[in-house]
This record gives C-alpha cells, structure tokens and sequence, in this order.
C-alpha cells in the first residue's frame, strides 16, 4: 500500500529534523574542538602568524585528537595516549625534525665484535640506573635532528658516573658542532660515531660551558674550557638478541635505535607500550633500565629525548621479549655502548 500524504509528511519531517540535529551536532562537536584547540594553544605557547596558517594545523589537530580519544575510549591496550605538543604535526613532519637517525650512512657495523658483558651471568630482574644516580634529567632536542647525539651522551653520561661517582650533564652541542666528519649535525648522526668523537678528544664538554642550541653550528674549542665523559671506545651489543641487550643494560645505560613512526608512540602517555611500529630505524634513545610492570609485561625503561611532556615525564616503557626477534620496534637491532 503507497504511503498516505501524512505518513509522507511525517517521514520528511523526521527526516529534516534528523538532519538539522546532525548539522547543528557536527558544529557543536566543532565548537568544543576549537576551544579545546585554543586551550592547547595556551597550553604549549603555540602561534599562529594569522587565521589562514592556523587553519590547516586546527584540522590536522582534529585529527590527532580524535585518534587519540578513539585509542583511549577503546580501553584495550597496556597504555594510553594523550595530545601533546606535537598535536597539529602530521607524523612525517613530526619525524622530518624530532628523529635524526642517519641510518644511509650505516649500512654495517664498524666496530670489533667483542662484547665484555658476554659471560654475564647475574643480571638482576630489574633495573633502574635512575635511582644510582647515573641518569641526568630528561633534555629536549627541539627542532634539530640531533636525537643520535643525545642518545650517546645519555650513554656516556652513564659510564662516566658509573666510574667517577659524579654525574656530569654533557654537551650534546659539541657533538653537533665538532662531530663534522663523522656527523651531518642537525641533518642526522648515529650514536657509535659520536661515542668514537668522544673518545678521540678526551671526552666531552660540561653542557653548562657548550649550551644546546638546537640548531647546526661551528665547532668553538674556546667553548670547551673542561672535559669530562671520557671513554676509551665502545662496542656494540650483538644484533637482534635481547637478552645479550639485557646483560648489558645490567651493567651501563646503552644506546640503542627504534623505529619511532607509529603515531601511537608520538602521543604515548602512559602504560608500558606495546603498539605497532616496524624496524625502519629513524630514532636513537638510551635504555637505562628494565623490569616488569604490575600487570605482567616485561619492559625497557627508556630515556628518549623530547622533553618531559612527551611520555611518562620524557621516558617510555617498551615491551620486552615481545616475540620479535629484533624486540619491539627494533629495539635490539642496532645497540651500542660506551667503554671507558
């Protein structure tokens, strides 16, 4: 039977209806969007140069943010996500300045195969070379590529406690600066070569007398009036075998390189982390310790590099043993260390 002009009427009503609640839904969901924009603007110091540049980055914002309250209203995951300062970055232009891993130049290993901590045979369950005092404070690399020269540095600044008893923050500066023939500065780098400046010039300078700046510079010996992190060289942890990775770590923060390229990493928040990444190797970090989380995961403790907003106050816990033979996210793939 043809539906009567009122069950007609009725239909088009409910449907307009239906249409003016969804439009005037969707400007809603706008509105609070763009405050919360304006708050995060607030937030982070963030500018726009007018409304024109602001526009794209509020819908790159909408984006992120919308994938990280899905993330977290699924509820089915070992850690959460939060918006942070990267918020109206796409993920390529947030890797083109956060990362800095040269991997074009580093096809092969270059240094001997020894390994001093092969015979290690009493690694405790957990580690934290924060609580011996062999770790300094979270360091932002900002907008250069230098993620490879903090890496090494966390690593020397490691050693060099470990072995002096006085925990010394190094210049990550001098190593962009000076590191010229082994290093494309802010361009990118990779740890072992900078561990190899190191120990060519008898250590490195105090950070306090070579200050970051974030960005490519000429080498200032008259900047570098003291020395300290000084090691003879380094070696590195036999490939795609954490527990080799797990001996070492026992006895001295060490380097290490990740692929950093899942959003889910850009925005960690909190949990031990446990998400899709690959093994395209873009980013260098500094494993300080490992243990087991409250819920049963096996875990590194990780010192990244992009201050203390990102992650768990600057730090990441990566699953270990996570059934990939080069760990997750590459973690055992490309790990290094200071001698001293």
């Amino acid at each position: 039977m043809a539906p009567t002009l009122l069950a007609k009427l009725i239909i088009f009503t409910a449907f307009f209806l239906l249409q003016v609640w969804a439009s005037e839904s969707a400007a809603a969901r706008t509105s609070l969007m763009a405050d919360r924009h304006q708050q995060w603007m607030a937030e982070v110091g963030r500018t726009y140069k007018d409304a024109t540049n602001m526009a794209p980055r509020f819908k790159i914002f909408k984006a992120n943010a919308a994938f990280i309250d899905a993330f977290n209203a699924a509820g089915n995951r070992s850690y959460t996500l939060a918006i942070n300062e990267f918020a109206d970055l796409t993920n390529e232009e947030f890797l083109s300045t956060r990362t800095g891993l040269d991997m074009g130049s580093h096809s092969h290993r270059n240094s001997s195969s020894s390994f001093m901590y092969a015979d290690v045979a009493d690694a405790p369950a957990s580690v934290d070379w924060r609580t011996k005092g062999a770790v300094t404070d979270v360091k932002n690399q900002g907008h250069c590529r230098s993620c490879w020269a903090f890496s090494a540095v966390a690593a020397t600044e490691g050693i060099n406690q470990l072995t002096t008893r006085d925990l010394v923050s190094l210049s990550e500066q001098e190593l962009i600066d000076c590191d010229n023939t082994q290093s494309l500065g802010c361009r990118g780098g990779y740890p072992d070569k900078a561990f190899q400046y190191i120990a060519d010039n008898n250590g490195l300078s105090p950070d306090s007398d070579y200050i970051y700046e974030a960005t490519d510079g000429s080498c200032s010996p008259e900047r570098a009036t003291s020395r300290a992190g000084k090691i003879s060289g380094y070696e590195n942890v036999p490939a795609n075998d954490e527990a080799a990775l797990m001996k070492a770590v026992a006895n001295q923060p060490v380097s290490v390189v990740i692929d950093a390229g899942g959003a889910g990493f850009r925005f960690h928040n909190s949990g031990v982390f446990t998400g899709e990444c690959g093994t395209e190797m873009n980013h260098a970090v500094t494993v300080v310790g490992y243990g087991e989380s409250s819920d049963g995961i096996k875990y590194w403790l990780v010192k990244n590099s992009w201050g203390t907003g990102w992650g768990e106050d600057g730090y990441v816990r990566i699953q270990r043993e996570s059934g990939n033979v080069e760990g997750l996210c590459g973690i055992a793939k490309w790990a290094s260390y200071p001698v001293a």
